[in-house]
């Protein structure tokens, strides 16, 4: 239980890796603050973790409006008295080629993707630096680190969480709070699966949409298994408890972006 004491926030937190990354913190001590744009599904979340004996609240929030994310962390300072880890995971995906894309589908994957970081992170630092100690997760992905095809706009919001994340690590390094970056592989959640999904657009012909999940696993991944929510909330518990890692966009991948 080496997060004894803390207390955590994490948006988007109501399913897929947030709900992963949540649990996994409450299960290593800390209390949990889950703030997510569906509150039914956070209280979901926060039902599972408050079977684990650690307190937890629910929070909705839109991250890409700056007065929904400051009132969100004021309502966490005030209910939890502290904030110590600060998880940015809430993010949208569309699946369109460069040719299908529109500049409302740019603007939606930035405003939530790379504004949402943003604005989180300002608004976290601002509790933080005061009390010289924090731990800022911000949730990229291997699309931040390699373009995928039919993914050119969630490419470019993830590489400037990266850049973000390592510029804002520099800044605020000598007061106590990291700021790192977690990039998820192929994770069974809604950016792979489903017809809508990636396993879905890029089945061969004859192929299910399962055929092609399974496919994709075995000829991306040295490991040739997809990773799991779990495996996210593992690589944020040691990031939350590490003093001396920060500025770094570590990858959960299976070996993908070797």
């Amino acid at each position: 239980m080496q997060l004894n004491g803390r207390t955590a926030l994490v948006t988007g937190g109501g399913r897929g890796i947030g709900q992963g990354i949540a649990l996994a913190l409450a299960e290593a001590g800390a209390d949990v603050a889950i703030a997510d744009l569906d509150i039914a599904i956070a209280r979901e979340t926060a039902a599972r973790i408050e079977a684990l004996g650690r307190r937890c609240a629910t929070f909705q929030v839109d991250v890409s409006e700056s007065d929904s994310v400051t009132k969100l962390i004021s309502d966490v300072v005030s209910t939890f008295g502290q904030l110590d880890i600060a998880v940015n995971n809430a993010g949208v995906i569309s699946i369109k080629s460069i040719d299908e894309l529109s500049v409302q589908d740019w603007d939606r994957v930035m405003a939530v993707n790379a504004k949402g970081v943003f604005l989180c992170t300002q608004a976290e630092l601002n509790v933080m630096r005061p009390r010289q100690f924090g731990r800022i997760i911000n949730v990229a992905s291997i699309a931040g680190k390699i373009g995928f095809p039919d993914l050119s706009h969630y490419s470019a919001s993830k590489f400037a969480v990266i850049g973000f994340t390592n510029a804002v690590a520099k800044e605020v390094a000598k007061e106590g709070v990291t700021v790192n970056a977690l990039c998820p592989g192929i994770v069974g959640t809604g950016m792979w699966r489903g017809e809508d999904g990636l396993s879905g657009r890029w089945r061969q012909q004859g192929e299910s949409e399962a055929e092609s999940w399974g496919r994709h696993q075995k000829t991306l991944l040295p490991q040739g298994v997809a990773q799991t929510p779990e495996d996210m909330g593992q690589l944020v518990v040691y990031l939350a408890s590490a003093e001396h890692v920060t500025g770094q966009a570590l990858a959960v991948d299976g070996g993908y972006s070797l």
